[in-house]
């Protein structure tokens, strides 16, 4: 595994290598884990390099929307036993259905299937989606409520977490879950914080108390 990903990221000859020797020196605005984080981070730098992320961002989410949409196809880039190659016409196939892929986006993905990490493909598209949200200044925020909110009451939450450090110069990414076991009350999640302020969490805080006490 470890031989793998020192080939991708310093002489694997379709991909690293032809973005390796440009002058400037990039590094991705978050650091990822694990092997899609690493094999993410490796295509981020290459299309910033070449000033194609947009491009290569493109190719990314035609390529996931099919899987998403596709649960044979999904099947074929997971399997083991179908050949690499196979697999990676199968990808290019679905990439071309939206005019030509980017070279970058081509050659990762040849360079994918020589290590057999095809597999890891959804995984890989996610990884390089939360980077390009970091790229963007972008921050999730997720209120959870019993029931869903208006417009004008996530717009309150919204200002009133921009005027704090949770997301000071962030741009929030909102979205309401709706979760009626809470019975009342919100959870605010900003990026890997959370703020629980739910009637179901000081009910729980109310009968530790009590419990404590006898």
């Amino acid at each position: 595994m470890a031989s793998r990903f020192t080939r991708l990221a310093t002489s694997v000859p379709k991909f690293a290598r032809g973005y390796a020797a440009a002058p400037a020196v990039i590094k991705a605005p978050v650091t990822l884990f694990g092997l899609d984080g690493r094999y993410a981070t490796a295509l981020y730098t290459a299309a910033a390099r070449q000033n194609t992320l947009e491009a290569v961002e493109k190719d990314l989410k035609t390529l996931n929307s099919a899987v998403q949409k596709d649960a044979a196809l999904k099947s074929f880039l997971e399997n083991p036993t179908i050949n690499r190659g196979a697999k990676m016409e199968g990808i290019l196939a679905v990439l071309s259905k939206s005019g030509k892929a980017n070279p970058i986006t081509q050659n990762f993905f040849e360079t994918m299937a020589e290590n057999g990490r095809l597999n890891q493909t959804a995984k890989v598209i996610a990884s390089f989606e939360e980077l390009m949200s970091a790229h963007r200044n972008e921050l999730p925020l997720v209120v959870t409520s019993a029931k869903a909110l208006d417009k004008a009451t996530l717009n309150k939450i919204v200002e009133s977490l921009q005027k704090s450090t949770l997301a000071e110069g962030k741009k929030l990414l909102v979205s309401n879950k709706v979760k009626p076991d809470i019975l009342g009350g919100i959870m605010v999640e900003v990026g890997d914080k959370s703020i629980d302020l739910t009637v179901s969490a000081k009910l729980a805080k109310l009968n530790k108390l009590i419990t404590d006490s006898i």
